[in-house]
């Protein structure tokens, strides 16, 4: 019972937590810049970490400035442990700023999508990513595009690192 209890007190401050993200990127997104936007995603991701119980540690430093990171995905969680380690601006499908309430947040945060489906958006991906770069920020990649259980590698779609 005491497991169910925890279970369902996680569930109400994560949907408390993810409206405090709709009304931020609604509300007070507009008015910022690139930079304190991913201060803000940042500061969320670790809230919603910190909601569920999990805890990110991290060794060494983070090099600050242009970095492009290129990483396995098992799951949505990597997202959040990243961006709580440090603002990163992802690119993800274009699928998924379509998604209820997670479409607006990951628009919000600065995603940028590529439109799988056209061979050629990945060039134009590739030039944000380097526009994106050359502000100073951090770009991350799963060229694998999908998740997978992280013991193998899937195969890569490797057109935004070519």
């Amino acid at each position: 019972m005491i497991r169910f209890l925890r279970a369902l007190w996680r569930l109400f401050r994560v949907l408390l937590h993810t409206v405090q993200a709709v009304l931020r990127c609604g509300l007070l997104f507009p008015f910022l810049d690139g930079p304190a936007r991913l201060q803000q995603v940042q500061r969320w991701c670790i809230g919603l970490l910190n909601c569920l119980g999990i805890k990110v540690h991290t060794s060494g430093s983070v090099r600050i400035g242009p970095v492009l990171v290129v990483a396995n995905h098992v799951s949505w969680l990597d997202i959040m442990a990243i961006i709580a380690a440090h603002p990163v601006r992802f690119v993800s499908k274009s699928d998924v700023k379509h998604w209820p309430v997670v479409g607006k947040l990951v628009a919000g945060a600065g995603t940028l999508f590529i439109e799988r489906e056209k061979k050629r958006d990945a060039l134009r991906v590739v030039h944000q990513m380097a526009e994106a770069l050359q502000r100073g920020d951090t770009v991350a990649v799963f060229p694998e595009g999908t998740t997978g259980d992280g013991r193998t590698l899937l195969p890569f779609h490797a057109n935004l690192l070519q």
